[in-house]
């Protein structure tokens, strides 16, 4: 078992890489364990197949260095917070046991977004109950355990965040994890796919503009920001830039 310090939860392959990337990338740039947790294949997306989706999640995992990737098989475009889909992801919670989980937006435009931020954080209190018994693929029980935190990444909406981190010096390390789904956001090559909202060169710049803009709220170049459901604490003032 790999104990993780960071699993970060996502609806869809390639959610992480637009929206909490560089905080993984300064991560595990610091010695901190990171994983993915993708709980569909995303194979209803408009560009592209669930087969070169999973090749471009490959690729860019190798990109941001992340220790693992594995994904839960739910269905795309019905995710939904009930018993079956919690039980799916706490045998993943309780294998990795992670200190943070990030999990996807509270709202957003696609609604699998919003269902996935609830399902993840259901899921991760669930985990903490000894009487939600579960096995490991080897079929052996497995012990209760509940994440420390658990935080949400702000995505297509700009919601207020409750902190940004810097990711100045990880951006450019980030932008090449997005373009790593090369089915999905523009690449500047002709291709006969779909158009869709993201896969103009309008999307990118669309992002660097919201990295620079919750960059901007902190004083540094570029930002992510992310959303919690309870009351952050700092050990002393000096956490606070």
């Amino acid at each position: 078992m790999m104990k993780l310090d960071i699993l970060a939860i996502a609806a869809h392959p390639d959610d992480v890489e637009l929206s909490c990337s560089g905080t993984i990338i300064k991560s595990i740039r610091q010695g901190k364990k990171v994983g993915i947790l993708d709980l569909t294949k995303g194979e209803l997306g408009t560009r592209g197949t669930a087969e070169l989706r999973a090749e471009e999640a490959e690729r860019a995992s190798e990109i941001m260095g992340i220790n693992v990737r594995e994904n839960v098989g739910l269905p795309d475009g019905f995710l939904n917070n009930v018993k079956e889909q919690q039980l799916a992801i706490i045998p993943f919670i309780r294998k990795y046991r992670p200190d943070i989980v990030l999990a996807n937006a509270l709202a957003d435009r696609h609604p699998d977004h919003g269902m996935a931020a609830a399902l993840a954080a259901k899921s991760c209190f669930l985990s903490g109950l000894k009487a939600i018994p579960t096995k490991d693929e080897n079929g052996n029980a497995q012990e209760a355990f509940r994440p420390r935190a658990v935080y949400h990444y702000n995505q297509d909406r700009f919601l207020q965040p409750d902190f940004v981190v810097d990711i100045s010096d990880e951006w450019e390390q980030k932008v090449k994890s997005i373009q790593a789904f090369s089915s999905q956001f523009y690449s500047g090559k002709e291709d006969n796919e779909p158009v869709t909202p993201i896969s103009t060169p309008e999307f990118m710049k669309f992002l660097e503009s919201r990295a620079r803009d919750y960059g901007r709220s902190i004083g540094v170049q570029f930002g992510e920001g992310f959303v919690a459901d309870r009351t952050i604490g700092v050990r002393d003032l000096s956490d606070l830039l």
